[in-house]
C-alpha cells in the first residue's frame, strides 16, 4: 500500500493544481517519493492553501520546475515499481481527486484501485474498539491529523505542511493503529500510547 499526501494550490481539483506529492511505501517504508511542480497554466491559487503548505506564488509558478504532468508520470512509475497500488492517507479522497483530475487533463492512465484506506476511519474504529468516545465538534467527528498524532503518541507534524512529512506521519500512525507497532526510525523514541 502507498501512503500518499499531496499539496495543492487550493481545494478544487478542477480549478486548482497539484504542487507536490509525497509518498511512503507502507510495506517497504524506506521507499519514499517526493517531488514538486509548478501549477498548470490558468490554475487558481488560494492564499489559504499557501498558508497551509508554505509555498509562495513565485515558487509554484516557477517555469524552471517540472509540470504537474511530468510529476504525475514520475509518481505513477514509482508506484508501479512497488508491490501494491492501494492508496492510504488521512483524507485520501482529496488526494485522489487531484490525481484523477490531473490524469484526465493529460490522458494518463493511473494504476490505483477504486478503494483506499483513510486514517480518520481507522482511528475512529480504533477508538471505538478501545472503549474511547471519538471526539465530536458541531455534531461531526473531530479527528484531524493532529489529533491522530496525539492519539498514537507521536509529535504533531511540523508546519508549514509538507507532502512527504504528511505521508511519513500518516504511515507511522497507520502502523500503530493497525498493527500496534512502530514503523519508521523517525519515531523510534516515541512509545505507542493511546492518548485521549
Amino acid at each position: 500500500m502507498i501512503v500518499v499526501d499531496i499539496e495543492t494550490s487550493g481545494i478544487d481539483p478542477d480549478r486548482h493544481s497539484i504542487v507536490s506529492i509525497g509518498a511512503v511505501d507502507f510495506s517497504h517504508p524506506e521507499r519514499r517519493f517526493y517531488e514538486e511542480c509548478r501549477v498548470w497554466e490558468g490554475a487558481l491559487i488560494s492564499e489559504e492553501a499557501l498558508l497551509i503548505n508554505g509555498y509562495t506564488e513565485v515558487e509554484i509558478t516557477d517555469v524552471r520546475k517540472q509540470t504537474d504532468e511530468d510529476l504525475l508520470k514520475k509518481f505513477v512509475v514509482w508506484v508501479e515499481a512497488g508491490d501494491s497500488h492501494t492508496l492510504m492517507g488521512h483524507n485520501p479522497a482529496f488526494d485522489i481527486s487531484f490525481l484523477d483530475e490531473t490524469a484526465e487533463r493529460y490522458h494518463i492512465e493511473l494504476p490505483f484501485p477504486h478503494r483506499s484506506l483513510d486514517l480518520h476511519s481507522i482511528c475512529f474504529a480504533h477508538m471505538i474498539k478501545a472503549g474511547i468516545t471519538p471526539p465530536v465538534h458541531n455534531k461531526r467527528t473531530d479527528i484531524n491529523s493532529e489529533k491522530v498524532s496525539e492519539y498514537v503518541g507521536i509529535p504533531i507534524e511540523p508546519k508549514p505542511h509538507n507532502a512527504l512529512n504528511g505521508a511519513i506521519y500518516e504511515a507511522e500512525a497507520f502502523s500503530r493503529l493497525l498493527y500496534n507497532k512502530k514503523l519508521l526510525p523517525e519515531f523510534e523514541n516515541y512509545p505507542i500510547v493511546w492518548n485521549t
